[in-house]
C-alpha cells in the first residue's frame, strides 16, 4: 500500500505548514525551552506529568502502527479478493469474446471491439473497475485504435506489465497510482493477452480503483489519533491531579517550616483524612510544637538570664559606689598604716576598679543583648584616633617594655562612626596586644580604601593556635586560664568590640599563631549606607619594619634612631613576607575580603575568621628573636 501512504501524505502536507513566526516569537520560544532544565529539577509535578505523557505518547505509536499495519493489510486483503474474483472472470469472458470476433475490414473491426468492450463494462458488479485495450506492440498496424473507458487509466499500464503480456498466456496484475484531478489514488490492474483481427496481440487491462480502501485507512487512522490524543491527555491530567494531590501538601509543608525558621513559630499544616499525607501533617505539627516549646522555654530562659545579669549589676551599682569611695579614703590614707595594711588598701583600691570596670562591661552587654545599643554618629580621623588611643597606652608599653609603633598606608582616614565606641574597640585591642607582646614591639596598621578603613593591630607575642582564634570573641574566654592578668580585663572586651563592630556594619577578624604572634583586623565602611567592597589590609598585614613610626608622648615621630638587631630581623622578614605575597600574583593590601557579605558574615558569627583567613605568618624567626 505504497501508494495510499503517498496519498496521505501528500494530503497532508498542506495542513502541516505553518505561519512565519512574528517577530520575537522565535526569542520567546527559545526563553521558554531554556527553562525547561530547571523547571525539570524544581517540579516534581512537571516531571510526573512529563515522564506520563512521553510514556503514553510512545506506548500509542506503537500501538497505533501495529493497528495501522494490520489493518491496511486486512482492508487490501479483503478488496484485492474480491478484485481478483471478478477481474479473474471478466478477463476469460473477455478472451472469448474478443477470440470469437471477425471482421473483414478496420471499419467493422473497430465497431465489434466497441461491442465487446461495452459488454465487459456492462458485466462489472458494484466494485468499480475501467477497461482498458493497448497493443503489445506499439509499431505494429492496426485496424483498431487503444481504447479506455476512462481517461485517468490512459497511462497506468507500467512495460514490465506490458512485457509480461507479450511473453505469456497468462492473468497478470500489479498495484499502480491512478491520477484523478491531482490527486494520487490507489489501484490494481489486471491484465491478459487477447487476440483482435487481423490476428493481432493486444492487451486488456481491468482497471479497479482502491480509493474507497484508502478512504477507510484514512478515517481509521482519524480515529486512532484522535483515542491516541484522548488517551494521552486524559493520562496527563489524572497523573498530574494525582501528584498535585501528593505534592501540594508537601509544598505547604515547605512553606509553614519557611515560616517557621522565619519565628512564626505558631504555623500548623491543616490535617484532612487518615492517609500517609495526613499522618505526615500529624507528625510535622507534633514536631513543630515540641520545637516551639523548647525554643520559648529557651528564649525564656536566656530572658531571664540576660536579666538577671542586668538587675544584678544595676543592684551592685550602688553598693559598690560605696565601697569604692571607702577604698578611695584608705587609699589616700595608706601612708599613715603599717607595710600590710598599706598592700591591703592597695589591692581593695584595685580589684574595685576592675569590680567597677565589669559591671559596666556586663551593663554593655545586657544593652547589646536587649537590642538597646545606638550609635552617635560623626565624622572621624581614624588616623588620629588610633594615634590617641597608642599615646593613651604608652604608660602600660613602658610599664612592659614595649615599643608601639604606627603604620600608615594610603590617606583620607575619615569615616562615619562612633568615636566612643571605636576608641573603646581598639583600647581593648591595644592593651591586650601589649600585655602578650612579651616585651616585643605592638603596631598598628591603618590603611583605606574608597569605601571603607581597615586597623590591624600587630603583636610578636606568644601568638595563638588556630582552634585558641576560634574562641578568642567568646565571652568571658581566656587562652589559658592560669594565666594572670596584669591590666585587670574582664574577659568581655573583645565580645563587647564584635558587637560595637556589628553596630557600624564591620568586621573584627583575628589571626594568631603560636610562637609568631597575633592579629586583629578591624574593618570600617566609611559611611554606614554604602557598604565597602574589600578589605584594604591583608591578615596580617603586609609592611616592612622602615614603615613603623615610633609613638612618644602624644607625637607620632619618625622611624626608631638607631635600629636594633630584633628591628633589622623583622624588617628583613616583612621584607620576604611583602616579596612573597608579591610572587604569588595576590595584591593582599588592597583587598582580603570577598566583598561586603563576607564582612557581614564574620560580624554575625562573632567576627571569627575562616579556615582561609589564616595565612601562615612568614615572620616566624621574628619571633625566634
Amino acid at each position: 500500500m505504497v501508494p495510499s501512504a503517498e496519498a496521505e501524505e501528500s494530503a497532508r502536507a498542506p495542513e502541516g505548514t505553518e505561519d512565519e513566526p512574528r517577530p520575537g516569537a522565535g526569542r520567546r520560544l527559545w526563553r521558554a525551552v531554556a527553562r525547561l532544565p530547571r523547571l525539570w529539577g524544581r517540579s516534581l509535578l512537571f516531571r510526573a506529568v512529563a515522564f506520563t505523557g512521553v510514556l503514553t505518547l510512545v506506548s500509542t505509536l506503537l500501538v497505533a502502527a501495529f493497528l495501522t499495519q494490520q489493518v491496511t493489510t486486512g482492508l487490501f486483503q479483503e478488496r484485492f479478493d474480491q478484485v481478483e474474483r471478478q477481474a479473474v472472470g471478466g478477463l476469460e469472458q473477455g478472451q472469448q469474446l474478443f477470440s470469437e470476433l471477425s471482421a473483414s475490414n478496420p471499419t467493422e473491426a473497430e465497431r465489434s471491439v466497441d461491442e465487446t468492450i461495452g459488454v465487459l463494462g456492462d458485466e462489472g458488479s458494484e466494485l468499480r473497475r475501467g477497461i482498458l485495450l493497448e497493443p503489445l506492440n506499439p509499431e505494429q498496424r492496426s485496424w483498431v485504435q487503444a481504447t479506455a473507458t476512462d481517461d485517468a487509466i490512459s497511462d497506468v499500464v507500467s512495460d514490465e506489465l506490458a512485457s509480461a503480456l507479450a511473453d505469456g498466456d497468462s492473468q497478470y496484475w500489479q498495484s499502480v497510482s491512478i491520477s484523478d484531478d491531482g490527486e494520487e489514488e490507489p489501484g490494481v490492474v489486471f491484465g491478459t493477452r487477447v487476440n483482435l483481427p487481423p490476428g493481432e496481440a493486444w492487451g486488456l487491462y481491468f482497471v479497479y480503483d482502491f480509493s474507497t480502501v484508502q478512504e477507510t485507512l484514512a478515517f481509521f487512522l482519524r480515529i486512532l489519533l484522535l483515542a491516541g490524543l484522548s488517551v494521552l491527555v486524559l493520562n496527563m491530567a489524572i497523573v498530574a491531579w494525582v501528584t498535585r494531590s501528593v505534592v501540594k501538601p508537601i509544598s505547604h509543608a515547605a512553606e509553614v517550616s519557611e515560616r517557621i525558621a522565619a519565628g512564626q513559630l505558631d504555623q500548623r499544616l491543616a490535617v484532612r483524612g487518615e492517609d500517609e499525607i495526613a499522618r505526615l501533617g500529624i507528625s510535622f505539627n507534633r514536631m513543630a510544637s515540641n520545637l516551639q516549646e523548647q525554643i520559648t522555654r529557651l528564649a525564656n530562659l536566656s530572658k531571664m538570664q540576660q536579666r538577671f545579669v542586668s538587675d544584678v549589676s544595676h543592684e551592685l551599682r550602688t553598693p559598690l559606689t560605696t565601697v569604692r569611695m571607702a577604698s578611695e579614703v584608705l587609699h589616700q590614707s595608706k601612708d599613715d598604716f603599717d607595710v600590710v595594711n598599706q598592700r591591703s588598701a592597695e589591692l581593695l583600691h584595685h580589684q574595685v576598679e576592675r569590680f567597677e570596670a565589669l559591671l559596666g562591661d556586663l551593663l554593655e552587654m545586657s544593652r547589646f543583648d536587649a537590642g538597646a545599643a545606638e550609635l552617635a554618629l560623626t565624622d572621624v580621623d581614624l588616623r588620629s584616633l588610633a594615634g590617641e588611643v597608642l599615646t593613651s597606652a604608652l604608660p602600660l608599653a613602658d610599664q612592659q617594655d614595649v615599643q608601639l609603633s604606627i603604620v600608615v598606608q594610603g590617606e583620607d582616614f575619615v569615616a562615619r562612626v562612633d568615636p566612643r565606641r571605636i576608641d573603646r574597640i581598639l583600647r581593648n585591642l591595644v592593651n591586650n596586644a601589649v600585655e602578650h607582646s612579651e616585651g616585643r614591639p605592638v603596631d598598628v596598621v591603618i590603611a583605606s580604601s574608597p569605601t571603607a578603613v581597615g586597623l590591624a593591630v600587630r603583636d610578636h607575642g606568644i601568638g595563638m593556635s588556630p582552634s585558641e582564634v576560634g574562641h578568642v570573641f567568646d565571652r568571658f574566654w581566656r587562652a589559658d586560664p592560669a594565666r594572670a592578668r596584669t591590666t585587670g580585663g574582664s574577659g568581655l572586651g573583645l565580645s563587647i568590640a564584635t558587637e560595637d563592630t556589628r553596630l557600624h556594619q564591620g568586621a573584627l577578624d583575628a589571626w594568631g599563631q603560636k610562637g609568631q604572634g597575633a592579629c586583629f583586623r578591624l574593618v570600617l565602611p566609611r559611611r554606614q549606607d554604602v557598604p565597602y567592597r574589600a578589605s584594604p589590609l591583608a591578615l596580617p598585614p603586609v609592611y616592612r619594619a622602615s614603615d613603623r613610626r615610633s609613638v612618644s608622648g602624644s607625637v607620632i615621630g619618625g622611624p626608631s634612631a638607631g635600629a636594633t638587631a630584633y628591628d633589622r630581623l623583622t624588617e628583613q622578614s616583612l621584607g620576604e613576607q611583602s616579596s612573597h605575597v608579591e610572587a604569588g600574583g595576590a595584591d593582599d593590601t588592597t583587598a582580603v575580603a570577598a566583598d561586603h557579605g563576607e564582612g557581614d558574615e564574620r560580624a554575625e558569627r562573632g567576627g571569627r575568621p575562616r579556615a582561609d583567613d589564616d595565612p601562615q605568618d612568614p615572620t616566624a624567626e621574628e619571633a625566634e628573636a
